[in-house]
């Protein structure tokens, strides 16, 4: 192996080169946007009517870090990356920036969204024509990053940033000792005088200065991420050690990745898309870098990129779906003194949430306010979460979304209220069933393509409503959310707005199963979720002919989560979720939302939907079809893991834990052993075994962790997927951060086998 890898790093490279990237490409230079950017611009950072201040903004070479500073901070100043940036906003797009939209023009305004949690970054240009500059240039810059494709992209991305922070000076070169400290900023324990890393920088000066510049850097690069472990793979199947011919690779996707049909055509379809040498393309051939490239692509992933996309039938009742969901989806803190804000209904609905929550009260000047009522937290307009919702409801879903309301409005206001949704909303608003005639069941997530549906109490039945028939318009309790039972006045504008979501208290399963409509909807807080989860296969089928929405607990001040995968196991489909808390709730809510196109909908299994059959996930193996399963994953390496320590020195002692969510008989985990000082390339080979007892209804958590001794183990990374979309084979793990974000290259190598116990 180590014999292969001198020929192989001495070789001319076969992949592309990644030095353009350490500078920007003369094609990107020439663009007059990005000059301007170079020179730098003054503008005001903005984050309320009162905090408006300037700062000078500016570009750096490496067409990736834009760079700012206040003329009184001296030599301190911020930095961000470009590839942090998520998307940019044109004109008032934001809280902040309505806020002074008297004193400044939208064309002088913009808003740089970023991934994750991270807040916005508000920006007013000097001119309109700045911050056009600014706006084109940052999305030419953004759009550059995703054309150059992955691996690449994220390696790119990433040698940019570690040369940077290794080069001192800033001169474009490191001399050995800044090599050094870069080794351990990048998680690896190494000595300049070993004799491995000694051959390798000594190969790669091949200027012989006794420094790196970016072209000799990228080859240093390449000799520390030799990847050893895909090698022996490679050479298990290449006849000759250098190449796998068709048949070899045609071997290789039949007995280790379990390709089935059409493996030839498979084959040669991974050839033309991921081996850079024209010469093994035309032998259709595949080099190591080929076949690097391939198991870190997205075909490569554990993921099934078939299921990733829209893959589901869609034409079911909205019964028989899980829906993300969002629980206070105004509030982006805790939820006693945190702030309400829009942008918290804009990054739920980006992530492919279909149900968001508003809490309405009345407000000064007969304006309808959103809060968490009786606390601390600020206060925002019902008419601009509705506003809102209009813009950005279909960006990441066509699918239907479901605005749940808390109602403590007076009847004067809830007419407001509804006249809002109604001018504001449009077509979008459900206000009639869609065929115009009384419905015998729920339409179905096709069916409400590009709807908006109101979920909260109404007079009568929606048979009364069709008839022209008023009922007494008191209602029962005032909110779903409250202790309490008090009577409640309801305008019948608003009543009219709700369709196939009537809000009803619960009585029992007995009460419900006799006298509920399809078109109801009842709400439960967790701890009472919990008590009916004892009668489990009663509540299944509950949920097999209603939705049923579960939220937090109110003693969660902190806005922290409830498992959702108990919910789930239930046929719960709406199970809000605060999703401004990372944590591993959210991880198993983005995991099982990660498939079927990212819609917000996922089918729920057939023995959850048929309520001819009885499923109690407490005893899934009396259930008619019980097959388990068996899980093998070996966990073979990790890949150029985040460091989490912020000490100098530190590396981490990384360890893997396989996590099993589902039934109580599948909740399971184990770990690999720790690896002492090598976040950059640890290598395990440890295996863990697992019996997969519901397999429809199981999710699997890949986490990374930081080992310590003598405390609490620090987060690194992880990946949540369904287990019935994972991909069999050696496979490449892209690990997310806390907040769900990519942190490229970061990834785990793993060797996964499902098989069926007998």
């Amino acid at each position: 192996i180590i014999s292969y890898f001198v020929h192989y790093l001495l070789s001319e490279p076969s992949s592309p080169s990644l030095s353009p990237v350490l500078s920007c490409s003369s094609g990107i230079q020439a663009d007059d946007n990005l000059k301007s950017m170079f020179v730098g611009t003054v503008m005001r950072k903005i984050k309320s009517r009162t905090w408006k201040k300037q700062r000078y903004f500016r570009l750096q070479e490496d067409c990736m870090t834009i760079w700012y500073k206040s003329k009184k901070a001296g030599n301190a100043h911020s930095t961000f990356s470009v590839g942090d940036v998520e998307a940019v906003r044109e004109g008032h797009q934001s809280e902040v920036l309505l806020s002074i939209a008297d004193e400044f023009p939208p064309d002088r305004c913009f808003t740089l969204v970023f991934r994750g949690r991270r807040g916005n970054l508000d920006l007013v240009a000097e001119s309109a024509g700045e911050a056009q500059s600014w706006i084109k240039g940052i999305r030419k810059l953004i759009d550059n990053l995703e054309n150059m494709g992955f691996p690449l992209n994220a390696v790119s991305r990433w040698i940019c940033d570690w040369f940077k922070r290794a080069d001192k000076n800033r001169d474009g070169q490191m001399n050995f000792k800044e090599v050094r400290d870069l080794l351990k900023m990048m998680n690896i324990v190494a000595c300049i005088c070993t004799f491995w890393n000694f051959c390798c920088l000594q190969m790669a000066d091949k200027s012989q200065s006794g420094t790196l510049e970016d072209d000799e850097f990228v080859l240093f690069y390449k000799m520390l991420t030799q990847r050893e472990d895909v090698l022996r793979v490679f050479q298990e199947y290449s006849g000759d050690g250098q190449k796998l011919t068709l048949q070899d690779l045609k071997d290789f996707l039949r007995e280790e990745q379990l390709h089935e049909d059409g493996v030839q055509q498979y084959a040669l379809k991974l050839i033309e898309r991921y081996e850079p040498s024209d010469t093994a393309k035309m032998l259709q051939a595949m080099t190591f870098d080929g076949f690097l490239m391939y198991l870190s692509s997205s075909e490569g992933s554990i993921s099934n990129p078939t299921m990733v996309d829209l893959y589901q039938d869609m034409t079911r009742p909205l019964c028989h779906y899980f829906i993300s969901s969002s629980h206070n989806t105004y509030l982006l803190e805790d939820q006693i003194r945190g702030h309400s804000s829009v942008e918290g209904y804009i990054r739920a609905l980006k992530r492919g949430c279909r149900c968001v929550e508003v809490d309405c009260w009345d407000g000064p000047n007969g304006e309808p306010i959103v809060y968490h009522g009786h606390t601390f937290t600020s206060k925002i307009f019902f008419k601009d979460v509705v506003t809102v919702l209009g813009n950005y409801a279909f960006k990441a879903s066509q699918y239907p979304v479901i605005l749940s309301i808390e109602n403590h409005c007076s009847v004067e206001q809830q007419k407001v209220m509804a006249q809002h949704l109604t001018q504001i909303l449009g077509d979008k608003l459900l206000k009639s069933p869609l065929d115009g005639k009384i419905p015998i069941g729920l339409p179905s997530p096709e069916d409400l393509k590009g709807k908006i549906l109101l979920k909260g109490k109404k007079i009568g039945g929606l048979e009364n409503s069709m008839n022209g028939v008023v009922d007494d318009p008191l209602m029962g309790e005032v909110s779903d959310e409250e202790e309490t039972k008090s009577k409640q006045h309801l305008s019948k504008e608003l009543s009219d707005c709700v369709v196939y979501c009537k809000s009803v208290h619960f009585s029992s399963f007995k009460h419900s199963q006799i006298h509920s409509k399809f078109y109801e909807i009842s709400s439960f807080t967790e701890s009472k979720a919990r008590k009916h989860i004892r009668e489990a296969a009663e509540f299944v089928l509950h949920n097999a002919r209603q939705l049923s929405r579960v939220y937090p607990s109110g003693l969660r001040t902190d806005s922290s989560n409830f498992n959702p995968q108990d919910m789930w196991n239930t046929g719960c489909q709406i199970v809000a979720l605060n999703f401004q808390t990372a944590g591993v709730e959210m991880d198993l809510n983005d995991g099982l939302f990660s498939q079927n196109g990212h819609c917000g909908y996922v089918l729920k299994p057939t023995f959850m939907r048929n309520t001819d059959e009885r499923f109690d996930p407490e005893n899934p193996q009396n259930r008619d079809g019980y097959k388990p399963l068996s899980l093998s994953v070996q966990v073979i390496s990790g890949q150029q893991l985040p460091k989490v320590n912020i000490k100098e020195g530190s590396i981490i002692d990384p360890l893997v834990r396989v996590e099993i969510h589902g039934v109580p008989l599948d909740q399971a985990k184990q770990e690999t052993r720790y690896i002492d000082n090598n976040g950059f390339n640890p290598v395990w080979y440890d295996t863990l075994q697992f019996t997969i007892h519901v397999p429809e209804l199981a999710l699997v958590r890949f986490v990374v962790e930081d080992y310590d001794k003598t405390s609490k183990n620090d987060f690194v990374g992880q990946f949540t997927l369904p287990f019935t979309c994972i991909q069999p084979g050696y496979r490449h793990i892209h690990l997310l951060s806390k907040d769900g974000t990519s942190i490229p290259p970061s990834s785990l190598f793993v060797h996964v086998r499902i098989t069926k116990l007998t």
